[in-house]
């Protein structure tokens, strides 16, 4: 996986991880106890929490990663796909409102080398 920030409107809103292969994403969060920041899933339209230890908060984002919607997600849920979904943003439930990150908001990734 690769690390980075998550910036909305060029500030930073947490650190976060992005996925790299299949296999990354389909093993997400996974057998954490938490996560601190988010992570990106490239490519995922969907989410499962099958088997995760907390609750997630997911943002389906657009291709130019436009929050197109925000939900809740308890363990041994299935969130599926979105119109319009080109990747998904995972956090610890109630992460997304802490950082203030809303539905329409326009939001940044700067990868670090």
């Amino acid at each position: 996986m690769r690390s980075g920030w998550l910036l909305r409107d060029g500030d930073v809103v947490c650190a976060l991880e992005m996925t790299d292969s299949f296999a990354e994403r389909a093993k997400g969060l996974l057998g954490r106890e938490g996560c601190e920041g988010a992570l990106h899933l490239t490519g995922a339209r969907a989410v499962h929490t099958a088997g995760m230890k907390f609750e997630l908060d997911v943002a389906f984002l657009s291709a130019d990663l436009i929050v197109v919607r925000m939900i809740r997600v308890p363990p041994w849920r299935v969130a599926l796909p979105r119109k319009g979904t080109r990747s998904v943003l995972q956090a610890e439930a109630g992460a997304l409102e802490r950082w203030g990150v809303r539905v329409a908001d326009q939001l940044e990734i700067r990868e670090v080398p």
